[in-house]
C-alpha cells in the first residue's frame, strides 16, 4: 500500500457522491468501484447506504460478490453505512432467504428494525472512540444489530426512546459499520477515525 492509500466506495447503488466528499474532506483519494478491475486498484472500501438486496444483487449479478469476500478476508479495511453494515455482516434477520452479504463481520443484524422510510430519525450518540462531543447520527430504515461475536468491539448504542440501547455501530479489527448515515451531517469523524483504520492497516 503506497503513503496515500486509494479509498473505493462501491458504486453499484446507494449514497456514494456523500461519501466521496466525506472522504476527500479527510485527505485521501477515491475511486468508484464497479467492477473487479476497480476493486484491484484500492486499498480499503466503503460501503454505502442504499438499499441492501439490490446491492448484493447487483454484486452478484457482475460477478463481483466472490472477489469482494476474498478481499474482505485477506484483509482490506471495509466500512460499510446502514445497508452497508447488512452487506459486511454475517448473519441477516429479516432480509430475503437468499440475500448474500459479503460477510466478514460476526453480527446478526436485523434489517430495517427501526421500522420503514415515514419512521427515519435522528438521534444523539455518544461514541467514545470518536471524542467527547456527541455524533448527530441519520437513521434511514436502518438496521441494529441483535447480536456480537466474541472479537465484536461495540462502538455506540441509541440512547433513549424505544429503541434505546440498541447497538449501532461496531468494529472487528479492519471492519468498521454503523446503522447511521454519518455522510450526510458533515460532520467527517467516522471517516476519519476509517481512514486512520486504513493508515495503520498499511
Amino acid at each position: 500500500m503506497t503513503a496515500a492509500p486509494i479509498v473505493g466506495v462501491l458504486a453499484l447503488q446507494g449514497d456514494v457522491r456523500e461519501h466521496e466528499h466525506a472522504l476527500a474532506a479527510c485527505g485521501v483519494v477515491t475511486a468508484r468501484v464497479r467492477s473487479v478491475d476497480d476493486l484491484d486498484g484500492v486499498d480499503a472500501l466503503v460501503i454505502p447506504g442504499g438499499e441492501s438486496t439490490t446491492m448484493s444483487n447487483l454484486a452478484l449479478r457482475w460477478g463481483l460478490m466472490g472477489p469482494l469476500r476474498e478481499r474482505v478476508s485477506a484483509g482490506m479495511p471495509a466500512y460499510g453505512s446502514c445497508a452497508g453494515m447488512i452487506m459486511l455482516a454475517d448473519v441477516i434477520e429479516g432480509g430475503r432467504p437468499d440475500q448474500e452479504t459479503i460477510g466478514g463481520l460476526d453480527v446478526t443484524v436485523r434489517r430495517n428494525a427501526f421500522g420503514r422510510q415515514v419512521d427515519s430519525f435522528e438521534s444523539d450518540l455518544h461514541i467514545p472512540v470518536l471524542g467527547d462531543e456527541t455524533v448527530h447520527a441519520v437513521f434511514i430504515r436502518a438496521p441494529w444489530v441483535e447480536r456480537v461475536g466474541e472479537g465484536v468491539t461495540v462502538l455506540g448504542r441509541v440512547e433513549g426512546g424505544p429503541a434505546d440501547g440498541r447497538i449501532v455501530a461496531v468494529q472487528q479489527g479492519h471492519l468498521l459499520a454503523t446503522s447511521f448515515h454519518p455522510e450526510l451531517t458533515g460532520d467527517v469523524r467516522v471517516h476519519r477515525y476509517f481512514v486512520e483504520m486504513v493508515r495503520e492497516k498499511a
